[in-house]
């Protein structure tokens, strides 16, 4: 029998099998009811019964003594060979004297039933023994003796092997003497009990029983009212006693034993409640435990997984694990799925994992949605039921309905994947792809496991750039305010109003890095989404001249002397961002100088000994400083051009800056562009680029800290926080379906044209999973970093319409969703952590958090931590 050993100390073997080996104790009618509507047979699988009278005496060796000295209950079992008629008699059950011996399978079914039958009156609810109708399952430990005659079992209930509430309540159950009390063993485990019974065992001997009871009235009220008395009585049991637990034994060292330690314990999950099980941490493995949680409380999955899904497994397939994740996952969710489970540490599963995807090896975090699409493609995998995958040719719709070729996709791929996955997980979307030059289209109708919905951000983004103009003023930032999703022109325009940009002007937008313009920013189309808040970009501020015109484009170069091993030695590096300024049609070498130098002029310092010798007022000097700022006083601008020959002492003479041609980078120094010698640019790129040399003695002269100090897009920081954005999961849902051109790495391949083109793509839902899994994409990657949207996405929890956004309008699909789980993401890419959110019939949802569950409110199910939805349809 199912939870029988020899000794207190020693289990049998199957009890430490996956399976739920043990034998539940319940209510007759409970389980009638149910096996009836299931199997719709009231006269289906009978039972065995027994018939419950006082027992004389405990018949062990130690008669005597136990009979004077113990106080435990005793009573026998005479089965009863002639009264299978019994069964079908409409009182039996009804007195509440009439009880079951099932299995752990019959059990969960039975539960299950009644479960869906008072969910089916709350508008769709899920699966769950949370309800506050159902009773919490306890142990009982009995000692069985066979009787000398063949068909009598004693049965004697010890204080020594119960705590004393359960010894209580177990008096009450199994008082035989005011009424009849008669079992019903459906187990059939009572059978193999009295044959093993005949193979070298003594009729004294002693066995023992862990029993399951479930669904009595009185332990109703024990969770009503008793709770913390029952407790009391656990934790004050002696721990020096080993008991067989859950169909494990214990030992003299081990802690008190704990009946439904959720509850006993101090975890705030319910006692006995199924799937309300954490998983334990193994180490940064929070993602796996989210996403994990999440899937095993799929309703059509539990299911499947806590029946004979092991024959669906297929060891053939080249695509699968040979069945090694499917097994993993169902062993782990049915472990989840037993009834007072204590959490589980998944580490067969994790071993599994990583063999067959080395990205998972290790102890590091990782991302819940990849560890998910994972798992789902590979569970469908290995349950895949077409053993040999056809060969199946795509045909062209040639002009036929979309819901005639969207059928012939869907068929054809049915025929080759074929899987409890595909059944409850995978929908199918139809992409339109047009040619930008013949207007080709083509039409695809392909299958998808989950929605990787974009976050639209539905506020601004500041941006700041430097303006840099070439009639010597000063470089100066200027912080603009953009739509985040706009375009590049969007930014030109607002960046035009901010510096008041003239009509005969026009604005050149650069990204300048390492001392260098590394692109032009050119393209009014292209999305603002290329510029990262790292980058330091620099708005050149030109003369809206012929367009024909070359620029000149300087990159600066200092020249620092020093000493090595004794002797004198030069070293070139390059400093500040490049100035960039017009070039007349024809020009020398002597231009080129002119143009650079005015160009520095805002950055040149006054000389001291010049300030001393003007003996003007302080309102003077500053009136002046100002002006010279401004480059508008004719006088000033002579006292700092060093081309004008009354400032000659003053500034460094022209031999002084040496001018070379360079590359864009500047890495190269060309030849060096002589006074007087005329210059040649490329034709090409109609720019000249130029590198000058500076000597030390000239930078002194100049403030090289306006030049070098160039302000990031935006300056990121924990003291400055962004406003807290939010968006409606359906402009996510619009984001996603809305038509937009292919990236330049997505080039489509146009059969007409018979070439590679940038086509314009559109996506549209076909048919929707009865699961429907929708990622959010928080995580954005670039060459050099890592991004998280900390957008708050408000998502419908009760009523997710899709009617909206499907298609193929047949008037059949059901396109109403209900959310029962979250995957959330908090913190930040490398260092954050995952829990899970699952609702657990009624209105009560509970919070996974690694090994701890605990019931939380309804409010706050949406945060900005949602990360991954899990909705199932529901049947208007």
């Amino acid at each position: 029998m199912g939870g029988v050993s020899e000794d207190l100390s020693t289990s049998t073997s199957h009890l430490d099998s996956d399976n739920d080996q043990r034998v539940y104790f319940v209510p007759y009618r409970w389980w009638k009811d149910a096996h009836d509507s299931v199997t719709g047979d009231a006269g289906g699988k009978r039972g065995l019964p027994f018939l419950a009278s006082p027992g004389s005496s405990y018949a062990g060796p130690m008669k005597i003594i136990n009979s004077i000295f113990s106080s435990d209950l005793v009573f026998n079992l005479r089965r009863e060979e002639d009264s299978s008629q019994n069964s079908e008699n409409g009182e039996v059950g009804i007195s509440g004297r009439d009880y079951a011996l099932v299995s752990g399978e019959m059990w969960v079914q039975a539960l299950k039933w009644h479960s869906d039958s008072k969910s089916s009156t709350r508008n769709g609810g899920s699966f769950s023994a949370a309800e506050n109708n159902i009773a919490d399952v306890y142990p009982l430990q009995l000692r069985l003796s066979i009787q000398r005659e063949a068909n009598i079992l004693g049965v004697r209930i010890s204080k020594k092997d119960n705590v004393v509430e359960l010894f209580r309540r177990a008096c009450k159950i199994f008082n035989v003497e005011s009424e009849l009390l008669r079992i019903w063993d459906f187990s059939g485990e009572t059978i193999s009990f009295f044959s093993n019974s005949n193979k070298q065992r003594q009729s004294d001997q002693e066995l023992l029983l862990e029993l399951q009871v479930y669904g009595l009235s009185d332990f109703i009220k024990c969770k009503e009212g008793k709770k913390d008395e029952l407790a009391n009585s656990i934790l004050g049991n002696s721990c020096g006693s080993s008991l067989m637990m859950n169909g494990a034994s214990g030992n003299g060292s081990a802690s008190c034993f704990r009946v439904n330690s959720s509850v006993f314990s101090g975890s705030s999950r319910e006692a006995g409640s199924l799937g309300l099980t954490g998983l334990q941490n193994l180490g940064n493995t929070c993602f796996m435990n989210s996403a994990l949680q999440c899937l095993v409380h799929t309703p059509k999955l539990v299911d499947y997984f806590l029946g004979d899904y092991g024959r669906e497994i297929n060891h053939d397939n080249p695509l699968g694990m040979n069945g090694e994740i499917a097994l993993a996952f169902g062993d782990m969710l049915r472990k989840l799925w037993a009834p007072g489970a204590s959490p589980v540490a998944p580490r067969t599963f994790k071993s599994k994992l990583a063999r067959f995807a080395p990205q998972f090896s290790g102890f590091n975090q990782h991302d819940s949605q990849e560890l998910l699409a994972f798992l789902l493609d590979g569970l469908h995998e290995d349950l895949n039921r077409v053993k040999k995958k056809p060969y199946v040719e795509v045909k062209d719709g040639d002009g036929r309905p979309d819901n005639e070729v969207a059928d012939e996709y869907w068929q054809n791929h049915l025929a080759r994947n074929d899987s409890i996955i595909v059944d409850v997980c995978q929908g199918q979307y139809k992409s339109t792809l047009v040619c930008p030059i013949c207007k080709k289209v083509s039409t695809t109708f392909d299958p998808f496991m989950y929605l990787s919905l974009p976050l639209p951000s539905t506020t601004t983004r500041t941006m700041t750039l430097t303006v840099v103009s070439t009639d010597g003023s000063t470089p100066a930032p200027h912080t603009i305010t953009v739509p985040k999703s706009g375009k590049w022109e969007d930014l030109i325009k607002a960046l035009s109003i901010s510096c008041s940009l003239k009509a005969d002007e026009t604005l050149l937008v650069a990204e300048v890095y390492n001392n260098s313009i590394l692109r032009y920013l050119e393209e009014p189309a292209d999305s603002l989404s290329l510029i990262r808040d790292g980058d330091r970009l620099v708005a050149y501020r030109l003369a809206k001249d012929d367009e024909q015109m070359p620029l000149a484009v300087f990159m600066h170069q200092s020249i620092e002397e020093q000493y090595i091993n004794g002797k004198r030695t030069t070293r070139l590096k390059a400093f500040g961002f490049p100035l960039v300024a017009k070039l007349p049609s024809a020009f020398n070498g002597s231009d080129i100088q002119a143009i650079y130098k005015k160009l520095l002029s805002p950055f040149q310092v006054p000389a001291p000994d010049a300030l001393e010798e003007n003996h003007t007022s302080d309102v003077d000097a500053i009136e002046k400083t100002r002006e010279v700022e401004n480059g508008t006083n004719s006088g000033s601008a002579c006292a700092i051009d060093p081309l004008r020959s009354e400032d000659a002492d003053n500034s460094p003479s022209d031999a002084d800056l040496q001018f070379y041609t360079t590359d864009e980078k500047g890495f190269v120094r060309g030849s060096e562009i002589q006074v007087g010698e005329f210059v040649v640019g490329s034709e090409k790129s109609k720019r000249l680029y130029v590198l000058v040399s500076w000597p030390e003695k000239q930078i002194e002269r100049y403030d090289t800290r306006l030049l070098t100090s160039l302000p990031e897009v935006f300056k990121s920081s924990y003291l400055t926080k962004r406003p807290q954005e939010s968006v409606s999961l359906y402009k996510c849902l619009e984001a996603f379906l809305q038509e937009e051109p292919l990236g330049p790495e997505d080039m489509w391949y146009c059969p007409t044209c018979k070439k590679h083109c940038q086509a314009s793509k559109k996506l549209d839902l076909w048919r929707l999973p009865e699961i429907l899994v929708i990622h959010l994409k928080r995580f954005s990657y670039s060459r050099f970093m890592k991004n998280k949207l900390e957008t708050y996405v408000d998502f419908p929890v009760d009523d997710l319409d899709l009617s909206m956004h499907v298609a193929y309008k047949n008037g059949h699909s059901c396109t109403r969703y209900v959310l029962y789980a979250v995957s959330n993401h908090y913190g930040s890419m490398g260092g954050g952590h995952y829990t899970a959110f699952v609702h657990q019939g009624g209105e009560q949802w509970y919070d996974f958090d690694d090994s701890h569950v605990y019931p939380i409110g309804l409010d706050k199910i949406k945060s900005s931590a949602a990360y991954v939805l899990f909705y199932r349809r529901v049947v208007a």
